[in-house]
């Protein structure tokens, strides 16, 4: 497992404050495309609080139905077997974080961790940022990397387990806890709410939440 590099945070924190954004493309830092799933093959482990692993019949939000079906590229079933940062590469609803991704060289971290559970903003959440931003941040991958590692657990929770930790910690310590409140569909995650979760991928379980999560949010 590799250790990600948690590189000028402070100055990172401080940006990250007002901006956030980034997209990555389906060969992240040199890593090959992926198809993500929109419903989990019948080898796939079964849905556990102690794990964090899940299966397709465990996704919810308003905003699953937007993913393809079958075995097509960003559906469940493409995206269950794959890790992370490869699944995300073929899900239409996260474009941008994926061009953040690959602007950092994070894919192929991503994707040799073991069990972790991110928080993927959607493409509006990036868009808020406005092209400027998303675009200065891209190209600043020093600032824009501990943003992304906010986003990142060391653990794999599902959503019942979340709910049941309250606060967990991600990969950048330095950016705070990350607070989660609220359960089911009324879950949110530093105050963002989560449009489609408990996306089952190879090594993680998948949150695609509304908003970017500024690192430092919740420090004391």
């Amino acid at each position: 497992m590799k250790t990600l590099r948690l590189a000028g945070i402070g100055a990172a924190a401080a940006l990250a404050l007002t901006a956030c954004g980034t997209s990555t493309d389906n060969n992240a830092s040199g890593s090959s495309p992926s198809a993500m799933p929109s419903s989990m093959p019948s080898s796939a482990p079964m849905s556990s609080s102690d794990s964090g692993v899940t299966t397709n019949a465990d996704v919810f939000g308003p905003a699953c139905s937007k993913l393809p079906q079958g075995n097509a590229p960003g559906s469940l079933d493409s995206m269950g077997p794959q890790p992370v940062a490869s699944a995300a590469s073929t899900n239409p609803l996260l474009t941008k974080l994926v061009a953040a991704v690959k602007a950092t060289n994070l894919v192929d971290t991503l994707n040799s961790q073991q069990a972790i559970t991110v928080f993927a903003p959607a493409d509006p959440a990036f868009n808020a940022l406005g092209d400027a931003k998303f675009k200065e941040l891209a190209a600043n991958p020093n600032q824009l990397a501990p943003i992304l590692q906010y986003h990142v657990v060391g653990k794999r929770y599902d959503a019942k387990g979340l709910e049941q930790a309250g606060t967990v910690t991600s990969l950048n310590t330095a950016g705070g806890p990350i607070k989660i409140e609220g359960s089911g569909d009324n879950m949110t995650v530093n105050g963002a709410k989560i449009l489609c979760g408990n996306i089952p991928t190879k090594n993680a379980t998948v949150f695609v939440i509304d908003k970017v999560l500024t690192p430092g949010t919740n420090k004391n």
